[in-house]
């Protein structure tokens, strides 16, 4: 399975369950979302939810984190990793308290654990299920990159089974360090190291500007920016995936990406959006990124 451990977003801080979330879990456990697509399981007390902590906590196939906002630190859902029985690989799964639906933490939080276990998952898949009819989370599976794999049936609950391949999750990990590596937002120095783990040495990396591209190794694409995002330059800048299409042959693969960015750049605040074309090789040492070429739309200031 999976060691837990602490993990951290933009917005959350994500932690494993501990007896101390007694009444927390009693909340969301009783709101009308869990009770309608999860069961309820007859939890009305810290005392009740102590003992549901300890047979969580006890079984080495269930992992628990609870997700917290970064400030202020108050609970607000949870995220499972679960080897089911009825199920040949894991599931991933997300719940959360209804004053904070509909505002992204559910996908944030998710893809923060499925980031975290990409770099050491040894199957070829990883699921997620649900009933038919809990649509936001269908959505929100989708949105995630899972598909719809097949329809089963369980103690005669009808079950729908999503799933994402291994090599897909972990070419989404690569990609999300590569946009994350350059944002300087909130104080955070840019951890240059990351792009020497995740492209292979030989890697180039080429930006096309109206008729001129300009061709990099890695140690002269991250000089220039290493500067501007230290020294003032640019400031609160990040920059995030849009949109995204990957295909995957054998060894080798491509994703074609959308982009937005922002950040202050000279004192002046810009967002740009642009295309990012990815190209992956399989190493001994897992994926690696062997290409990337990309290219700006015009700034919006």
């Amino acid at each position: 399975m999976v060691t837990p451990a602490s993990i951290s977003s933009d917005r959350l801080s994500l932690e494993p369950l501990s007896f101390n979330d007694a009444t927390f879990i009693v909340e969301l456990v009783n709101t009308p979302g869990w009770i309608e697509f999860i069961g309820d399981r007859n939890i009305h007390s810290e005392a009740d939810a102590a003992i549901y902590i300890h047979k969580i906590k006890s079984n080495p196939n269930v992992t628990y984190w609870v997700v917290r906002l970064a400030d202020p630190p108050s609970p607000i859902g949870i995220i499972t990793f679960i080897k089911r029985d009825y199920l040949a690989h894991p599931d991933i799964g997300f719940a959360f308290l209804p004053a904070y639906s509909g505002k992204g933490y559910a996908c944030e939080a998710t893809r923060a654990v499925m980031n975290f276990i990409a770099a050491d998952y040894d199957r070829p898949e990883m699921l997620a299920s649900t009933i038919p009819s809990n649509q936001k989370s269908i959505h929100l599976l989708k949105k995630l990159g899972f598909n719809f794999q097949e329809e089963i049936n369980v103690d005669s609950e009808i079950l729908h089974i999503y799933s994402v391949s291994a090599d897909k999750l972990q070419l989404d990990n690569i990609v999300h360090c590569f946009f994350n590596l350059f944002n300087n937002s909130n104080n955070r120095p840019p951890d240059w190291t990351m792009l020497y783990n995740i492209c292979i040495p030989e890697a180039m990396i080429t930006s096309k500007t109206d008729a001129v591209h300009t061709a990099y190794t890695l140690s002269s694409f991250i000089e220039p920016r290493q500067k501007i995002l230290t020294d003032g330059t640019l400031q609160n800048f990040e920059e995030r995936e849009i949109k995204k299409q990957t295909e995957i042959r054998g060894n080798i693969a491509q994703r074609f990406s959308s982009y937005r960015k922002r950040g202050v750049l000279k004192g002046q605040p810009f967002e740009q959006q642009g295309n990012k074309l990815f190209q992956f090789i399989k190493t001994t040492e897992g994926w690696k990124i062997s290409a990337v070429l990309w290219e700006d739309e015009k700034a919006d200031h």
